[in-house]
């Protein structure tokens, strides 16, 4: 109830206005049964974007961090996310991704949407990059079809790390259904896994419009994280360097002041025992001299 209240009364009447979004292929998603909808990440809004203009309710699995919050923030994050149906996922790996993938086949099994970002996490810089088998394990399971989702420009309407969006209008084109009966049975077949999600990228690339890399979208961002890492250790290491530089300088200068202070003080005692001494020959001089003679 409260998903259909956000979707038709509070969240998706202003966002409609504001971003005017758009949608190609509709009539590619099932009006019943259950299916998965494979989308390309570009954004954080891409969740927002694509349930908003699919008529069906679309379950997605969202990362732990946003059921875990701490304060108002948190509270709030974890009670949108939980009243919208959004199932919490450990991006671990090992048992935790098993766990995530029996969570999506009981909501295939209720005979109802499930989404799915098959690159794992958001792409770092517009590209498309490698999917994850899980997408295909799921389908051959469920024996559902997956259902290729690209959306556009949602990374120019809000930038990773950007609060505020920016107004730009978005899309999202919706490929045909793409099934794999011939596979059925395979699901622990891993040359069969990677061949079908190869397929499905590859149809994202086409609906999308987006360069393909090859590599998961993960090990790009951690390689990025890394070369950050290793930037701000440069930096810090640069700026140690010169603050010793700067020690050491402002040590030799106070050292050459002191020796100066020295000299000058050296200088200062002979000139004024020299002064001394003039003064001694000068009275000496006078207690000697004979007086000039009276003038009459």
């Amino acid at each position: 109830m409260i998903y259909w209240i956000l979707k038709h009364l509070f969240v998706g009447p202003p966002i409609r206005a504001v971003f005017r979004p758009w949608i190609e292929g509709k009539h590619h998603i099932p009006s019943e049964g259950p299916a998965i909808l494979a989308s390309n990440h570009l954004s954080f809004s891409d969740s927002i974007f694509l349930p908003l203009m699919v008529d069906r309710r679309i379950t997605f699995p969202a990362k732990m961090e946003y059921f875990t919050g701490t304060g108002v923030k948190g509270w709030l994050t974890k009670l949108f996310f939980t009243s919208t149906g959004q199932i919490p996922i450990d991006r671990s790996g090992g048992s935790a991704s098993m766990a995530a993938l029996e969570q999506g086949l009981q909501v295939l099994r209720r005979g109802e949407l499930f989404g799915i970002y098959p690159e794992g996490t958001r792409s770092p810089d517009g590209q498309l990059y490698r999917g994850k088998t899980g997408m295909a394990r799921l389908a051959l399971e469920a024996d559902v079809p997956i259902i290729p989702c690209a959306m556009i420009d949602t990374d120019k309407a809000q930038p990773t790390g950007q609060k505020i969006p920016n107004v730009v209008q978005v899309g999202v084109r919706i490929g045909r259904p793409m099934h794999f009966p011939e596979h059925a049975g395979r699901s622990e077949d891993h040359v069969v896994l990677r061949q079908i999600t190869d397929e499905v990228m590859a149809e994202l690339q086409r609906l999308s419009g987006q360069q393909y890399v090859d590599e998961y979208a993960a090990t790009v961002k951690e390689r990025i994280a890394a070369r950050a890492r290793a930037g701000v250790e440069q930096a810090r290491s640069g700026i140690e360097q010169a603050a010793e530089k700067a020690k050491d300088g402002l040590g030799q200068a106070g050292e050459r002041a002191k020796e100066g202070l020295g000299q000058a003080k050296d200088d200062l005692a002979g000139a004024t025992e020299r002064a001394r001494e003039n003064l001694a020959d000068r009275r000496a001089r006078r207690h000697t001299d004979p007086e000039p003679p009276a003038q009459h």
